[in-house]
């Protein structure tokens, strides 16, 4: 393990590994200037007037809240572009471009072509049934017949004991299920998809060929549930595929009305009450004579995004070819379409992660003005985070540059809020002060790039870094949350910048206004002295710990 020579002297040298031949220090006087003049293009770049001129426009209403995909987001990067165009920094993407094509697999329902019977009864859409969109960016469609199987809540944990479909054949049948979540689930205690598995998973496993959900209530019970249905399905579903030939479906799946749902258990002896209740996990066929068919239509087209990338190379022949990359993702969540007239709509996303993009641009211009570092640095704006970090799981699988050339990865993920002095609001509690920041798997894979990353901190602007989130058990799991995951699980040492969850997260207050712009500038600048300080060590840092699952 290198030991580190105070960034007081230098946010430069590192001093090689133990044992090593020590190499000779640069005269004190060069030293201090080359610290200096990355220090001087920071204070001169990264300030709060520039940043509030660029989130200004980021968190617009312009942009309608940057959803992956839209025209906002676009836009977005389009600006990114433009930017560093002008700034000098080199593109980083597709075909001498700065933008890394994705292409997004897209669903839209079909509700002409989306029909269903059940024991003899036709159906009407909305009135009877609906499709039922399971999760976001899956693909519930196709047709299903077959006999039906009372499943319970449909849960499968064998090894608590959970498994409803114990002494059933389910194969090529269509499985009757509660909408009801199984009680007392401990759910800390594994992962979803390999300790325990939810009905539509189970249905996949155990080859049934579609699901009936039942639901209970009232007739305005129903159609709030049917609203909730339809909103999903209004909307366009997205899925990582590229080729929509290659999409395979979800089981199909449909949810019935409560007057369909009681005249079907009726007729087996159950009462709806008991069906729908949480506890009920005992699974039951169905007779014979019993049989659901449906077909759920949804057209399948592509649609492109992107993430935004740019290179400013190196200074030394060979560690130019080792990269230092600095993130953010430029997306937010859109806008809420069911909002009442007259209020707002947009999710702005200021903080959420226009800071970051905003910050990420900030460093970019410091270093394509000021000096450059040994090692070459490369700027990726994700897209698809909100989604479930898209952008950088595509990055990361289809890398522009070597991946193991990559020597750590900087994330910067909100950055812009702080708690006010006297603040009493409990959705405020967890938020960092105006010189504070947590800082998030720094030590994960590389207790170096920990070390390097306090010995900035502590020569330069004296953050007060906050390690409460890098707990293994941390209930919040910001750790896997957002896009330098993505890097850690291919062994690229990470640090994870953020402001702590506020009032305004993932709400339409998250706007440009409530930036303290002056925080935003100082974690801007202590990120950019960490990639001087990395991009100018002898090595890459030491990897000696491994990424959580």
């Amino acid at each position: 393990m290198m030991t580190i020579i105070p960034l007081a002297l230098s946010l430069s040298l590192l001093l090689p590994a133990a044992g090593a031949p020590p190499k000779p220090k640069a005269p004190a006087s060069k030293t201090a200037a080359a610290a200096n003049a990355y220090r001087k293009a920071a204070d001169t770049v990264i300030t709060p007037d520039a940043a509030r001129d660029y989130l200004m426009f980021i968190a617009s209403d312009a942009l309608q809240g940057r959803d992956t995909p839209s025209p906002g987001l676009d836009a977005a990067a389009e600006f990114l572009a433009f930017n560093m165009k002008k700034f000098g920094v080199k593109p980083g993407g597709d075909k001498g471009t700065y933008f890394q094509d994705i292409f997004l697999t897209r669903a839209r329902l079909d509700k002409e072509k989306t029909m269903a019977s059940v024991d003899g009864r036709v159906l009407k859409y909305t009135e009877d049934f609906v499709a039922a969109q399971t999760s976001a960016g899956t693909f519930n469609r196709g047709d299903a017949k077959g006999m039906m199987v009372y499943v319970g809540h449909g849960w499968q944990w064998k090894s608590k004991g959970v498994d409803p479909y114990e002494g059933l054949d389910v194969k090529g049948k269509v499985l009757v299920v509660s909408t009801a979540m199984p009680p007392d689930m401990p759910w800390k205690d594994g992962k979803s998809g390999v300790d325990f598995l939810p009905p539509a998973a189970v249905a996949q496993k155990l080859g049934a060929v579609g699901i009936v959900i039942l639901t209970a209530g009232d007739d305005t019970a129903w159609k709030q549930k049917v609203r909730q249905f339809e909103q999903s399905n209004g909307r366009a579903n997205f899925g990582r595929i590229q080729d929509p030939a290659e999409v395979v479906p979800a089981v199909p799946t449909i949810a019935i009305s409560p007057a369909v749902s009681a005249a079907l258990v009726n007729a087996e002896g159950m009462d709806l009450p008991t069906a729908t209740d949480s506890k009920a996990s005992k699974g039951k066929a169905f007779a014979p004579a019993k049989v659901a068919q449906f077909t759920v239509t949804r057209d399948i087209t592509r649609q492109r995004t992107q993430n935004v990338i740019g290179i400013i190379e190196g200074t030394d022949p060979k560690l130019k070819s080792e990269y230092v990359a600095i993130g953010a993702h430029y997306d937010h969540v859109g806008v809420r379409n069911n909002a009442p007239e007259g209020t707002d709509r947009i999710f702005n996303g200021a903080d959420d992660d226009g800071s970051g993009t905003t910050g990420v641009l900030q460093i970019a211009e410091a270093f394509a003005k000021g000096p450059k570092p040994k090692r070459s640095l490369i700027f990726v704006w994700h897209c698809g985070e909100e989604k479930g970090l898209w952008g950088s799981e595509f990055f990361a699988d289809h890398p522009t540059v070597p991946i193991d050339s990559i020597v750590t990865q900087l994330n910067i993920d909100m950055i812009g809020r702080s708690k006010k002095a006297g603040d009493q609001d409990r959705r405020n509690a967890d938020l960092s002060g105006p010189n504070g920041i947590y800082v998030i798997g720094s030590r994960m894979l590389s207790t170096e790039l920990g070390k390097v990353s306090d010995s900035v901190n502590a020569s330069y602007l004296k953050l007060n870094f906050d390690f409460r989130y890098d707990a293994p058990d941390d209930p919040n799991r910001f750790y896997y949350r957002s896009d330098h995951y993505n890097y850690a699980k291919k062994g690229i040492p990470i640090i994870f910048y953020f402001d702590g969850v506020h009032e305004d997260y993932h709400q339409v207050g998250d706007e440009a206004q409530k930036i303290d712009y002056d925080k935003l500038t100082k974690v801007a600048r202590t990120v950019h002295a960490t990639a001087v300080a990395v991009g100018n060590a002898p090595a890459r840092p030491k990897v000696d710990g491994k990424a959580r699952d």
